[in-house]
């Protein structure tokens, strides 16, 4: 096969770009270089800066800077890890927070007692060239077997036998959460992200919400979300309430969530591209502190440059190049409130990850499932 007619990795099925497009006659526009596309960006940063009337584009760019916050993972979790796969692929662990104190108290529900959980975790692998993406979401509720870690503090933590997968992060934090996953996996990961409840729902808020379609009526009071089937431009709120919702749709499982959380990546992804954030400098910056101001990074992102970098080389990935899972699961049968890893298929995948190419199909059928598939879908 010439390599003008091998498809890109991570979409199963996909039968890639094979040969050149006809070109319509007469002059076409010249499309904008990446050096342009950054170049215009900076701009744009820059005269939002001046529009906000700070003391210069210092000040606002180390007030940006301030904002992220980072764990130095690789310290943490010293050299006793998967080898590092050196294909042009990258790897990113990105877990959602619900953190029990500050801001995150009410969104999160309990005790503002300062403890967190990873209430979403999802494994990202983005394919040579940058291109594509195939995104695997982890079940909170998995039963696994905990490592022995050391958070980002210095403090050890035991090993533990047969536990929730969220432990993990509760426990020991970003590092334990890592160890954990590339325990199980196999899988180096190269980064990490963390979103807080607030962070996320502020977001979405400064976008001017997110367009969906439900193909039916969800109501979770749990959540506190009501939504009538139809379309609807979620909030910052309802988006929230979207993607933790689990009793309001599907057969009430988190299985069932991870099916509405990835579906509304799809559709936040495909509204990111189309949201006109360049026609406005003041939106710009808005958006660049909220989204600062939201996240956890290891320590190699840290920083407004090393976001705006690692960012841009995400940028060709639309919703139509991710490929979405599940790890493979089965219900627990001692437990249908909990699953275990179905340890054959899920193997398919990391060994395909590994490998960089697409995940077989055959890896994730006969899984168990949430029965959500399909509820909600880009508008």
């Amino acid at each position: 096969m010439s390599a003008e007619s091998t498809p890109e990795p991570g979409i199963p099925g996909d039968s890639g770009t094979n040969g050149p497009r006809d070109r319509a006659k007469g002059r076409r526009r010249k499309p904008r270089s990446e050096h342009r596309k950054a170049l215009i960006l900076m701009a744009w940063t820059a005269a939002g800066i001046l529009v906000l009337g700070g003391t210069g584009v210092g000040y606002l760019y180390f007030k940006l800077n301030g904002n992220i916050k980072s764990v130095d993972i690789n310290q943490a979790l010293g050299s006793d890890r998967p080898t590092k796969v050196d294909n042009g692929s990258e790897n990113i662990l990105v877990l959602g927070s619900d953190s029990r104190s500050g801001s995150n108290r009410k969104l999160g529900g309990g005790a503002d007692d300062g403890s967190a959980r990873s209430d979403t975790a999802m494994i990202v692998h983005v394919y040579k060239g940058h291109k594509s993406a195939s995104v695997v979401s982890i079940p909170r509720d998995t039963l696994v077997d905990r490592p022995q870690c050391t958070d980002a503090k210095g403090g050890t933590h035991d090993a533990a036998t047969a536990v929730m997968f969220n432990s993990a992060y509760s426990t020991g934090g970003a590092a334990c959460a890592v160890k954990t996953v590339e325990s199980v996996t196999g899988l180096r990961m190269d980064h990490y992200l963390e979103v807080d409840f607030s962070g996320f729902q502020k977001l979405i808020d400064e976008l001017g919400g997110v367009p969906v379609t439900t193909t039916k009526d969800i109501d979770d009071k749990q959540s506190h979300l009501t939504l009538k089937a139809g379309t609807h431009t979620l909030n910052g709120r309802q988006a929230l309430g979207l993607v933790r919702t689990r009793h309001g749709v599907g057969d009430g499982s988190d299985l069932g969530r991870i099916q509405l959380q990835q579906a509304f990546i799809k559709a936040l992804v495909t509204q990111v591209k189309q949201v006109g954030i360049f026609t406005s400098p003041k939106k710009l910056y808005d958006l660049a502190d909220t989204a600062t101001r939201a996240v956890t990074t290891d320590s190699d992102l840290g920083s407004v440059d090393s976001l705006m970098s690692f960012a841009g080389g995400l940028q060709g990935i639309g919703s139509s190049r991710m490929h979405m899972v599940t790890m493979p699961v089965q219900y627990d049968p001692a437990d249908p409130n909990r699953v275990i890893i179905d340890k054959a298929k899920a193997q398919q995948v990391w060994d395909a990850l590994r490998k960089d190419l697409p995940i077989p199909p055959n890896a994730t059928k006969g899984t168990a499932s949430g029965e959500a598939k399909g509820v909600v879908t880009a508008s």
